[in-house]
């Protein structure tokens, strides 16, 4: 029988990962913004693939 819960939680803590990510971009693009930085340059921020087992 699939494990939902198990699932959910998994799910739960991608999803505040993703926030995570997402709140520290903002927060390094205000910052760069305010310290008057040249943004035409573009930034790259990688973020790496994961592949969690779900039955």
């Amino acid at each position: 029988m699939t494990d939902y819960k198990r699932m959910y939680f998994q799910l739960a803590a991608q999803v505040a990962d993703a926030v995570d990510i997402l709140l520290k971009a903002q927060q390094e693009g205000e910052k760069e913004f305010m310290d008057g930085e040249s943004l035409s340059e573009g930034k790259v921020m990688v973020i790496p693939e994961e592949r969690g087992e779900c039955d």
